[in-house]
C-alpha cells in the first residue's frame, strides 16, 4: 500500500501532450520502417529464430490498442496470451492501414487520460501490476526493442533504416 500512496502524490515529470508526442514519434519511426520493407520479406524474413517483422508489429499493435484504452478507462482487457498472427493483415497495406487506425485510436483516447490516471496502480491485461505510467513506458520500449529487430531485419537486406532520433 505504501508504494501506492507514494506513486499518486508523485508530481508529473512530463505533460501528458508530450508523453503524447513522444509516443507517438516512436510509432511514426516505427510507420516509416514497416514502409521499408519489402513486401516479399514483412511477413516471412528470420534471422536467428527471431519472429517476422510483421509478427513484431501485430505485437505492438495488440499492445497499444487495448492498451490505451485500459490506461483512459481502468478496464484491462485479461488476456492470457496474444496471438498476434491471428488478426494479422497479408499485405504491407493491410498493416499499415492498421498501424494507422490505431494510431487515430490512440489520438482520440488520450485526451481521455488524466494525469492522476498516470499514477495509479492497474493490472494491466489481468497480469502486469503496475503504474499506469510504468505501463505505458512499457509499451513504448517493447516497441523500441521490436523497432530494433526489424532495424536488424532491414539491415541484413541492405536497406538502410531510418534514422533512430528522427521521430
Amino acid at each position: 500500500m505504501k508504494t501506492e500512496s507514494v506513486a499518486t502524490s508523485q508530481e508529473l515529470f512530463i505533460s501528458t501532450e508530450a508523453m503524447l508526442a513522444h509516443w507517438q514519434g516512436h510509432r511514426n519511426l516505427t510507420r516509416r520502417t514497416i514502409e521499408l520493407f519489402p513486401e516479399d520479406k514483412l511477413f516471412d524474413y528470420s534471422i536467428g529464430g527471431m519472429r517476422p517483422f510483421a509478427q513484431l508489429v501485430m505485437e505492438m499493435i495488440d499492445i497499444a490498442l487495448p492498451g490505451v484504452e485500459g490506461l483512459a478507462s481502468g478496464k484491462w482487457e485479461k488476456v492470457e496470451e496474444f496471438d498476434h498472427t491471428k488478426s494479422m493483415p497479408s499485405t504491407k497495406a493491410g498493416l499499415l492501414e492498421l498501424w494507422d487506425k490505431v494510431t487515430k485510436v490512440i489520438d482520440e483516447t488520450w485526451p481521455r487520460i488524466t494525469s492522476e490516471r498516470f499514477q495509479q496502480v492497474e493490472v494491466a491485461f489481468g497480469q502486469y501490476e503496475n503504474s499506469n505510467y510504468a505501463t505505458l513506458l512499457y509499451f513504448v520500449d517493447n516497441e523500441i526493442h521490436h523497432r530494433g529487430q526489424g532495424y536488424v531485419y532491414l539491415r541484413s537486406l541492405g536497406i538502410e533504416p531510418p534514422f533512430f532520433w528522427e521521430r
